[in-house]
């Protein structure tokens, strides 16, 4: 009898046992789990997707300060883009002029008053005439805040007899602003003037 009582103490030490094992293996398995799942998603909580001709491309995010030249040179390029970037339709320019203004302060909309009240974009109008813009380059100076700049780019300007081509240099500086819709760089362009516009080269078109 004692033999027996011997026997079901043992086997309940060794189930005992077991069943801690089990549970002890279990929980390791479940915090190790619960661990990698929240490695996983704060992983992914740091990448962000752009949508880019119908794919997902990943892109890494990074502090403002390292992308600071690379925005502060494609909200140049947009700007002048859209500023100088014409053709022969009344709608065509409002709407470029439009996003272009959205991009810089007063001293932009003094210019295209001044040129509005010129008859400029009357004339562009008038003689089927388009303009292009070709930036060259734009560089930036982030030692000093405003950041002042410099573009260097070529414009052609597209006439019924004729294709003129001139050298176009201008500056100003780039002051921050909130991001939007209109202003994906946060950039506002202040005291923007034309350094040097002058002809490079007249070609005539054929009739």
């Amino acid at each position: 009898m004692f033999t027996k009582l011997k026997n079901i103490d043992t086997a309940f030490r060794h189930v005992r046992g077991f069943t801690l094992a089990v549970i002890c293996s279990s929980a390791a398995v479940s915090i190790y789990i619960a661990w990698r799942s929240f490695a996983t998603v704060s992983s992914l909580q740091e990448k962000v997707y752009v949508l880019a001709n119908g794919k997902a491309i990943e892109a890494f995010a990074s502090d403002r300060k390292d992308n600071i030249p690379v925005e502060a040179k494609d909200h140049v390029r947009m700007f002048h883009h859209y500023f100088f970037t014409l053709d022969p339709d009344d709608k065509v320019i409002k709407e470029n002029i439009t996003k272009a203004l959205y991009l810089a302060d007063g001293s932009a909309k003094n210019i295209y008053n001044d040129l509005r009240e010129n008859g400029y974009y009357g004339s562009i109008i008038s003689g089927n005439i388009s303009q292009q813009i070709s930036v060259d380059s734009v560089a930036i100076d982030i030692s000093d805040y405003p950041f002042s700049f410099h573009c260097y780019a070529k414009q052609k300007i597209i006439r019924p007899a004729s294709i003129v081509k001139r050298l176009l240099v201008t500056s100003g500086e780039l002051r921050n602003v909130s991001r939007s819709d209109n202003n994906p760089h946060g950039f506002l362009i202040e005291r923007w003037k034309t350094v040097n516009n002058q002809d490079i080269s007249t070609e005539e078109r054929r009739p």
